[in-house]
């Protein structure tokens, strides 16, 4: 990693400054996605509009750029009277709005102008909206849930993978679940394929974690699940018997075995991007068996062989050899925790490792959390798995295990830049039959403990990030914490009323409160209220997905409509003087993109600190895969 040493003078201006190599500077450069300028217009208000586009992670931090429209039949009309060096939006305020313009722009490098980026265009008469309508095919029964994106066609531009939920049943609970449906989208709302997970897969938030990726390094986003007999591809083609139906179905009273899945072939598959077929299927690692194996210290419904502990999957992608991304599936988390690493390359599918904590012994056995998170904690340019209150090593082996044991939300970033490193903010359920603390912040490289405290006591929900601009580094907030805390567990100031979620949205580097269909500012005012729209995940109150999918490092967000039959993306139309390569090519968070959609749903974070006392901007050592269309 290179880092750019920044003043507080210097974030708010052109970046350019001095270049030092990171001690755990590496020689191979990781595979990511080529995207493309992500040009975005959209209207400030009736008479203005905000314009962003993409700076690409490897590019100099010097280059400017010159802003164009094209309004009806006329010639292109440069907006700028000298290039674009401080930011990358610009709001016009000339555009006639009662007929169709496009926008584009140029990247100045050294004087010279390169070749335009794809253009955005609206319509005459647009509507004056700070959103992109989707319209979908929701099936009746079902309704959008969370969702993931990745290019899958090579044009340089991401592409949507929905859950289309049907009824889900938590995993302690019995009942005859909804089946699991996948579909792709364009953003004009273009169906790709449509993926259909079958009656012997369960629908609920603990069973069906998918992650989309470019998995073998061609360019093209890969989608991958567990499956089972039943399994539809985006082609018709059936995986294994679809004859077969595992559901236990004996409605006797109080059976609390009825619906779940308990017997029969357990599958994971690596599916086409680009038309949802199948590519490659094998016998999920690990199996079910034995069924109580997978118990904890009691509580949330207890030891058992119900099927409530086995059927607690996680999932993510990593750079494990810190070049190309393998995908880990993971089962279970209150007891035994096992994570199985696959290397998807050359069309071939095969085992890199397993991690079996195998016994509640073993100090790795509950320390599992209902998320999990992707980072280079060690600085060797390979990622490791932050999987709550225990970290794994990029070759399979466990790095450390704190002992803090289980909890719903994990926060892993630089969240205090006086500590080398990252750090890793948490929240632990108290189990019945265990103590310790409900929260705790730890360093990511070392597990060394920095603050722990509400010992004892059972902590539900929990957030830390920089929200307030008075205080150096993150600050941290949680269910019954008295207020808004630092890193030391001091109070600073009244807490946020959301407790969920976070979004960069505005022009400063400070991040924003998402909860529910509303973003708002620490001690201001909301800055977007998704009207017309809800979110997911009841009590969670999470988006569809929130990353910073076009325009410049700030993030969009997505929601369904109330009545389920389109996505809308908001995205800011606020300026900002700061000028931020795209957060989807730093590594770290690419990465949270792909596990934000897995069990109780977290926001993801970079993998250096962003907030207003920032005084480095990493570049990310990254080499951009040409797409093989």
């Amino acid at each position: 990693m290179i880092l750019l040493n920044l003043s507080k003078r210097a974030i708010c201006a052109p970046l350019f400054l001095v270049i030092t190599l990171f001690p755990g500077f590496v020689s191979a450069q990781r595979m990511m996605e080529k995207l493309d300028r992500g040009l975005i217009a959209i209207h400030q208000s009736a008479d203005s509009v905000y314009v962003g586009w993409r700076l690409l992670g490897t590019e100099p931090h010097d280059v400017s750029f010159n802003l164009y429209r094209k309004t009806g039949n006329g010639a292109p009309v440069k907006l700028n009277a000298a290039p674009i060096t401080e930011s990358t939006n610009f709001v016009d305020t000339k555009a006639r709005f009662n007929e169709t313009n496009s926008w584009f722009v140029r990247a100045v490098i050294k004087g010279r102008e390169q070749e335009p980026g794809k253009a955005f265009t609206l319509a005459a008469n647009a509507p004056v909206r700070s959103y992109l309508d989707i319209p979908i095919k929701t099936p009746a029964g079902f309704s959008p849930n969370d969702a993931s994106v990745g290019d899958l066609d090579g044009d340089g531009e991401y592409e949507i993978i929905l859950h289309q939920a049907g009824r889900g049943i938590d995993t302690p609970s019995p009942g005859i679940s909804g089946i699991p449906l996948f579909q792709a989208y364009k953003m004009d709302g273009t169906l790709l394929w449509q993926i259909s997970l079958g009656k012997n897969i369960r629908e609920g938030a603990h069973y069906t974690q998918f992650m989309v990726y470019d998995l073998d390094g061609d360019g093209i986003a890969e989608f991958a699940c567990k499956t089972a007999d039943g399994t539809i591809d985006g082609k018709g083609k059936v995986i294994g018997d679809s004859t077969k139906d595992w559901r236990t179905l004996d409605v006797a009273p109080r059976n609390v075995l009825y619906g779940k899945i308990l017997n029969g072939p357990e599958y994971f598959t690596i599916f086409s991007g680009k038309t949802g077929e199948a590519l490659a299927t094998t016998d999920y690692i690990p199996n079910r068996y034995p069924l109580d194996g997978w118990n904890g210290h009691g509580g949330n419904g207890g030891g058992d062989n119900t099927g409530n502990r086995v059927d607690r999957f996680t999932a993510c992608v990593a750079y494990l050899d810190g070049v190309r991304p393998s995908v880990i599936m993971c089962r279970g988390y209150y007891g035994r925790s096992v994570l199985a690493a696959w290397d998807w390359r050359n069309g071939k599918l095969t085992s890199r490792w397993v991690f079996d904590s195998k016994d509640g012994e073993n100090p790795y056995s509950g320390q599992g959390y209902h998320g999990i998170s992707v980072a280079d904690v060690d600085n060797d340019g390979k990622d490791e798995v932050v999987f709550g209150s225990m970290v794994v090593d990029d070759n399979g082996k466990g790095l450390f295990s704190t002992g803090y044991r289980h909890g719903d939300a994990l926060h892993v970033t630089d969240l205090d830049p006086s500590n080398p490193g990252l750090e890793v903010f948490g929240i632990h359920e108290i189990e019945e039959g265990t103590k310790g603390p409900g929260v705790t912040v730890y360093d990511a490289k070392t597990g060394k403990t920095l603050y722990k405290g509400h010992m004892d006591e059972d902590v539900g929900r929990g957030v830390a990030d920089d929200i307030d601009p008075a205080n150096p580094g993150a600050e941290m907030w949680y269910s019954g914490s008295g207020g808004l805390l630092n890193l030391k567990g001091e109070r600073i100031g009244d807490a946020p009323r959301g407790v969920n979620f976070l979004s960069w949205w505005d022009g400063d580097l400070n991040r924003e409160i998402l909860d529910g269909i509303r973003i708002t500012k620490y001690k201001g005012p909301v800055l977007l209220e998704a009207v017309g729209c809800r979110s997911n995940n009841g009590t969670k109150s999470t988006p569809t997905l929130s990353a910073d999918l076009f325009g410049d490092w700030r993030e969009e967000v997505i929601f369904p409509t109330t009545d389920g039959q389109s996505l809308r993306i908001y995205t800011t139309t606020i300026p900002t003087a700061h000028k931020i390569y795209t957060l989807m090519h730093d590594p770290q968070y690419r990465l949270g993109i792909a596990w934000q959609n897995v069990g109780y749903n977290q926001p993801p974070h970079t993998g250096f600190y962003l907030g207003s006392d920032m005084k480095t901007l990493p570049v990310p050592y990254i080499r951009l895969v040409e797409p093989k269309k």
